[in-house]
């Protein structure tokens, strides 16, 4: 009997969080096509538990978080392949983007190329103060294919990102900080108590209220400013319908902590 390969992507729940684990810790956690895949079955499954409120990812080991996409599988791409993956590895990562959830990124090393993408993806970024950032595609004769070149200006301007595009140069947690790349930069001892405390907070809020918050930020990005608030307005005509808008009020007036049950 042949035995089962090991996991490259790890699942843990603690009451209403999820932890993901990209584990190939000999590749430094690099994301070949297996993983890519297995990261969407488990987003897949952490998207329909209505347990899971808030989800933290992290990689294997203390040197990377993801350094990057398997340059095996890279070299080897004819251009139909190579659009093809990078089509799979956007769709995963807009999975992760649209989660409806929030998702925190711990991260522990090196997240390179397609590392950075996945943070890059998140909801929020807590760095150990060891991490190095960067798109390093360039190096290669290639470009960033999940994402780098859309949400990279997005997050840090468009001169910020044409400098690490463009130089394929790695930057580090404190300069990342800086350009707002990242969240928060904490010891390397802190970073995994840091990210499950925040995801922690994060799953006590109301749950069709962060995925309105989520939702209207995400997509008003993408929108001219009154198409943004008119879609604003929706959504909060919607979440004050919900039983958690009764019990938020209710609870303020009532001088108590609420308890949200998703409704």
């Amino acid at each position: 009997m042949t035995p089962m390969p090991d996991p490259t992507v790890l699942l843990a729940r603690a009451g209403a969080r999820a932890t993901i684990t990209i584990h190939r810790p000999d590749k430094l956690n690099a994301l070949d096509a297996a993983a890519i895949d297995e990261l969407r079955r488990v987003l897949l499954d952490v998207r329909q538990d209505a347990s899971v409120r808030a989800v933290v990812i992290t990689g294997s080991g203390s040197k990377a978080f993801v350094a990057g996409a398997d340059i095996g599988e890279l070299a080897a791409l004819d251009p139909i392949a190579a659009r093809a993956m990078a089509a799979r590895g956007q769709h995963v990562f807009d999975l992760v983007e649209q989660l409806g959830k929030p998702v925190i990124a711990a991260v522990n090393g090196y997240a390179l190329g397609g590392g950075c993408e996945l943070v890059l993806a998140c909801t929020l970024r807590i760095a150990s103060d060891a991490a190095k950032f960067g798109q390093p595609e360039i190096n290669l004769g290639l470009i960033p294919g999940y994402g780098g070149t859309q949400r990279l200006p997005r997050l840090v301007g468009k001169g910020r990102a044409l400098d690490l595009l463009l130089r394929g140069s790695t930057i580090d947690a404190q300069e990342a900080l800086r350009i707002g790349l990242v969240d928060r930069v904490v010891p390397a001892g802190e970073l995994m108590t840091s990210a499950e405390t925040l995801a922690d907070e994060l799953a006590t809020k109301a749950p069709q209220a962060v995925r309105a918050i989520l939702e209207a930020v995400n997509r008003g990005l993408d929108l001219p400013l009154a198409d943004g608030l008119r879609h604003e307005a929706a959504l909060f005509g919607l979440v004050a319908a919900t039983a958690d808008m009764k019990e938020g009020t209710r609870a303020f007036l009532d001088k108590r902590a609420p308890v949200f049950t998703g409704q």
